[in-house]
């Protein structure tokens, strides 16, 4: 991973933990909403399960992230071990990732609960939503 200034990494922590929060509630909620159906489709485990990973994922990126915060503060006291930083860094952004694409799949797979055309629709939104965050995302 190419080396960050501790001020700059602690700023992405700052925001990512701030987008995880929001997300991993939605995904949560939009969790919630799925278990609610009483449908015995198969498409409907598929949805909970990726709104399971997302919300998931999203929870430990804020845990992950704030432990970055935390750490990289310049008056952090001294017996604040500074080794995780690297494997807090790397844990954050991956279950980020996951979170991202897990919540892009369940949005996909929500409309096939309610017909064919609403799920065509879905899949094709969180497809093209997915692509754009990796399109966005690799510019970095």
């Amino acid at each position: 991973m190419q080396e960050l200034s501790p001020e700059y990494l602690a700023e992405i922590a700052r925001q990512m933990s701030a987008i995880s929060a929001f997300l991993g509630g939605f995904a949560a909620a939009f969790l919630g909403t799925l278990l609610t159906q009483s449908t015995p489709r198969r498409v409907v485990s598929w949805a909970v399960a990726s709104a399971a990973v997302a919300s998931v994922g999203f929870i430990i990126t804020v845990i992950a992230m704030t432990k970055l915060v935390v750490v990289l503060h310049p008056q952090a006291p001294a017996n604040v071990s500074k080794s995780g930083v690297l494997g807090a860094r790397a844990t954050g952004l991956l279950c980020f990732m996951l979170g991202i694409y897990a919540l892009m799949a369940s949005i996909g797979l929500s409309g096939w609960l309610r017909s064919r055309r609403m799920g065509i629709i879905t899949s094709v939104l969180a497809g093209a939503g997915a692509l754009l965050i990796t399109l966005t995302l690799a510019e970095l």
